[in-house]
């Protein structure tokens, strides 16, 4: 990451702007971080977890790291169906990102309401 004044950075080549486009969302990375934590999730658990979103939200918001690679969908064929998520190793290798955001927010949740 370039850190000077005139950058001829184009922004929206970045892979800033990329890491983003992958991670943007109110939920996708809930759904990462739930992965990485639990392993292994079917769909009607992760919708527990994530209570209150609704089943159409979350299919919609697994469905982009799916394509993205990020997550794996594995679909047993029986009756009633069983669909399991897992981490891939692209999204396996996405979570020291998470965990530094989550150690970050875990030291800085109690100053919220302080202005530093």
């Amino acid at each position: 990451m370039q850190n000077t004044k005139n950058s001829s950075c184009n922004y929206q080549e970045c892979g800033f702007n990329y890491t983003l486009s992958l991670i943007a969302g109110k939920y996708k990375m809930s759904v990462l971080y739930c992965l990485y934590k639990e392993n292994i999730v079917r769909y009607n658990e992760l919708n527990r977890i994530l209570s209150p979103i609704s089943f159409k939200t979350l299919t919609n918001v697994l469905r982009e790291p799916e394509n993205d690679g990020f997550i794996i969908r594995k679909e047993y064929p029986q009756i009633p169906s069983k669909v399991e998520y897992s981490l891939s190793p692209k999204g396996k290798s996405f979570i020291s990102i998470l965990q530094a955001m989550c150690d970050w927010g875990e030291e800085y949740k109690s100053s919220k309401t302080t202005k530093e």
